[in-house]
């Protein structure tokens, strides 16, 4: 006989390497845990909703025309160059020109450009150094 071909004792497979049943009753074990959990999660789910106040409400589809009122404060800016453009059209509005911010008192607001040439003329008004007389 061929020393390559020989039978050795003990050569093989091993049979009790691993235990069918347990794996088994292992795989099972899980997927009861598994079940068991989702059961419990879907109670904790219901419980919280009961306690909110019910399931919400039905979703109604969201129109173009209505947007403020399917969506709360604050919104996305549909149109941002001009809404940009009307924000900066009325500071300028306000910038220049005159109105009356207070007519009891008579304070009034003065365009920019005027009130810039009347800061030169005067100057900024200062504090008294200590010593001098107020």
């Amino acid at each position: 006989m061929d020393e390559n071909n020989q039978h050795t004792p003990g050569a093989g497979h091993e049979e009790t390497d691993v235990n069918e049943w347990a794996v088994g009753k292992f795989a099972v074990a899980l997927l009861l845990v598994i079940v068991a959990a989702l059961f419990l999660l879907f109670g904790l789910f219901r419980y919280l909703l009961s306690r909110e106040g019910g399931p919400p409400a039905g979703r109604s589809q969201v129109t173009a025309s209505e947007p403020a009122r399917a969506f709360p404060q604050p919104q996305l800016q549909e149109s941002e160059v001009p809404d940009l453009k009307a924000i900066r059209a009325a500071e300028d509005q306000v910038l220049h020109s005159y109105a009356w911010m207070d007519p009891e008192k008579g304070v009034v607001r003065i365009p920019i450009d005027r009130a810039i040439d009347l800061l030169a003329e005067r100057g900024l008004p200062s504090r008294p150094q200590a010593g001098e007389p107020k």
